[in-house]
């Protein structure tokens, strides 16, 4: 796991926001680096939500920050790749950004 430049407690807390984020809005920008970690914790989401058991209900419940997200997860998104048995997101790249020239990218779900 990469550690981003940030403390362990910030970390945690960016990346459950941010896939929450991803999993809501299905497509996000951030940098190349966060969107590779990002990218690690939703397919693992995904797959949670392709269980669709109770288990798994409550795990996902555990980590993402919106139960409105969570359900969306096991009704509209996990049926869709119930076929596919992995690669849920897709990192595009869309440039640099202007005041620090970090690579940015737009990550999505397939």
């Amino acid at each position: 796991m990469r550690k981003l430049g940030l403390r362990t407690d910030p970390r945690r807390a960016m990346l459950r926001n941010m896939t929450t984020s991803l999993l809501k809005e299905e497509r996000i920008e951030t940098t190349l680096t966060r969107a590779k970690e990002v990218q690690r914790l939703a397919d693992k989401m995904i797959s949670l939500g392709k269980r669709g058991d109770l288990h798994a209900r409550r795990q996902a419940m555990a980590y993402l920050f919106d139960e409105t997200v969570v359900k969306k997860l096991f009704d509209q998104i996990a049926p869709r790749y119930q076929e596919r048995t992995g690669g849920y997101t897709r990192i595009l790249k869309i440039g640099l950004r202007r005041g620090d020239s970090a690579p940015m990218v737009i990550i999505e779900l397939v």
